[in-house]
């Protein structure tokens, strides 16, 4: 157990300290600056679209198309890389997928507001490559769900809403955009909503 030499600290510093200094960046206040956000998908949709946008880097993907995606990508690398012996099937889907999935990375980094490039933070392992783990799980950041999410508790205080307040207050917008609801009935409606 000898003292960390000069080498040991500088292999420290790049690849613990420099990856943090990026990670606790947070991301931008305000609006999502890549565009609106993107729709839940399945399985089948999420497959469809990962091939469709084979190098589309722009726009949001949300966690269901990546997740899906990637699970799909992972299981034909997997059954190939068990049935197929000489390894050439395998090498050429790491090839045809190389591209869809840079692409899907990127556009799921712009879905909770954060550029693309900060996936040159998986060079370093492993604080890098557990930050971007982390990312690729979280919700969507949108300005206007993050005032969604938090609305005033009985006493004043900000408190997070429930998910089944969100899903009421979007049911509302949603029947007052129909034309369902008037003005005053949505107003009415969202208090009792709010109060509740």
């Amino acid at each position: 157990m000898g003292s960390f030499s000069s080498r040991d600290w500088q292999v420290f510093l790049v690849y613990v300290l420099v990856p943090l200094v990026f990670v606790l960046r947070r991301p931008p206040p305000g609006s999502n600056r890549f565009g609106p956000p993107a729709r839940s998908m399945g399985v089948g949709e999420a497959i469809a679209s990962y091939f469709r946008n084979y190098v589309n880097s722009r726009g949001r993907a949300t966690r269901s198309e990546f997740w899906y995606a990637t699970l799909f990508t992972f299981l034909v690398s997997l059954a190939l890389w068990c049935f197929e012996t000489r390894r050439l099937a395998h090498t050429i889907w790491g090839l045809v997928t190389f591209l869809p999935t840079l692409s899907l990375t990127i556009r799921r980094m712009h879905d909770i507001n954060r550029s693309g490039r900060l996936l040159l933070l998986s060079l370093f392992v492993p604080v890098g490559t557990i930050a971007l783990l982390v990312w690729h799980c979280l919700p969507a950041r949108d300005k206007a769900a993050d005032e969604t999410a938090s609305s005033l508790d009985l006493d004043g205080g900000p408190r997070p809403a429930s998910r089944e307040m969100l899903d009421g207050l979007e049911r509302l917008i949603k029947q007052k955009e129909d034309g369902h609801l008037s003005t005053e009935e949505f107003e009415v409606a969202k208090r009792k909503l709010l109060g509740a």
